[in-house]
């Protein structure tokens, strides 16, 4: 589902998605056997897809069809609680911060990049622009905002864990500095695991002071892993080589400890499945959980015709990568917070709990 997309009879099922956008964007989530994925509905390849997703009842239960022969039955997560209120100054709770998979909360704390700032420099995939060109949040969140609405997730919804990302700012913290205040602030009002994510700063020093703010683990991420094609997808992020994110990725391990600081892989931008094999052994001996998720492409980017990778090339990545995790002790279940914990937007914790049942 995840590579071809579903199609829904009611496009309104579960609580509002997005088209473009920063984060899992063109997705709903959805309830499967217990787990929720995020599954693409508003992209080219999912308006195609053999999938067809009934109207769910009042309690959110549905069926799900493939060829138009039933195969289960799934339910949405409803909108959160949360999402009904505003700030003192009127902002909506859901411009502050949104709800991912089932209780997964999720802010981007700087919603402006260096990298957006030019087409030349920008990564292809990447929406960070849109939500703030479409009026769906504000361009940087205060920490008293962010404190306020995650207290407000965890009393009203029972939100688990909070991920923190931000658009790349000036300066050679990377958004380190933004992040550690945001942290600090955030777990001053509750208790409440955080991930936090950026590119690797200059000085591994911001390690750990996010780490002395409260964020309990991390994510950099690297995207794409061959350097002709890191330089033609992301131009500009590609400018910081992959020596300096092992570098990082090392002395971050130092600070969260083995399993906390993971990196985003996408899968199906033109690396192949051995280049994605051969960098997670390596990130894994180093500690790091290499999450691979099936590459999205995002309405309104340079990229949103990009095919999505077939679910054989996915295979080919998870079987063995999830193999290569639970034999190194770095599972999904471990990490404190934040996507690869989650696990919605790619199948591989769950091959994960194949092997270890």
């Amino acid at each position: 589902m995840q590579s071809f997309g579903a199609r829904l009879v009611d496009p309104k099922a579960g609580h509002e998605s997005r088209r473009g956008g920063a984060g899992p964007s063109d997705h709903k989530a959805i309830t499967i056997d217990g787990m929720t994925v995020m599954v693409p509905v508003h992209t080219a390849p999912a308006f195609e897809s053999p999938y067809l997703v009934e109207k769910p009842d009042d309690a959110g239960k549905s069926r799900i069809s493939r060829d138009g022969t039933v195969i289960g039955e799934v339910s949405f997560p409803l909108r959160p609680r949360f999402y009904e209120r505003s700030t003192a100054d009127g902002i909506p709770y859901s411009q502050i911060a949104v709800l991912h998979g089932k209780d997964v909360l999720a802010t981007t704390v700087l919603q402006t990049c260096i990298r957006y700032q030019s087409r030349t420099k920008t990564c292809q995939f990447c929406a960070i622009g849109q939500s703030l060109a479409a009026g769906r949040t504000v361009a940087h969140k205060t920490p008293q905002q962010l404190a306020e609405v995650a207290k407000a997730a965890v009393e009203l919804d029972g939100v688990k864990h909070m991920v923190m990302t931000t658009g790349t700012p000036k300066g050679d913290d990377r958004g380190a500095a933004v992040l550690a205040e945001s942290a600090r602030a955030i777990k001053a009002a509750v208790d409440l695991p955080i991930q936090a994510q950026c590119e690797p700063p200059e000085d591994n020093i911001w390690f750990q002071r996010m780490k002395d703010a409260g964020v309990d683990a991390l994510g950099m991420h690297l995207e794409v892993v061959t350097p002709e094609i890191r330089a033609r997808i992301m131009p500009g992020k590609a400018q910081v080589p992959i020596e300096k994110y092992m570098a990082s990725f090392k002395a971050a391990v130092a600070v969260f400890g083995r399993g906390q600081v993971s990196t985003y892989i996408l899968a199906g931008l033109g690396d192949t499945s051995e280049a994605i094999l051969d960098i997670c052994a390596k990130l894994v001996a180093l500690g790091v959980y290499p999450f691979v998720v099936p590459f999205v492409p995002i309405s309104g980017t340079p990229l949103e015709s990009h095919p999505a990778p077939k679910p054989e090339f996915m295979h080919s990545i998870l079987a063995p990568l999830s193999r290569m995790l639970v034999e190194s002790g770095l599972k999904a279940v471990d990490i404190k917070a934040g996507c690869g914990k989650c696990g919605a937007c790619s199948a591989l914790s769950t091959y994960e709990r194949m092997l270890t049942r």
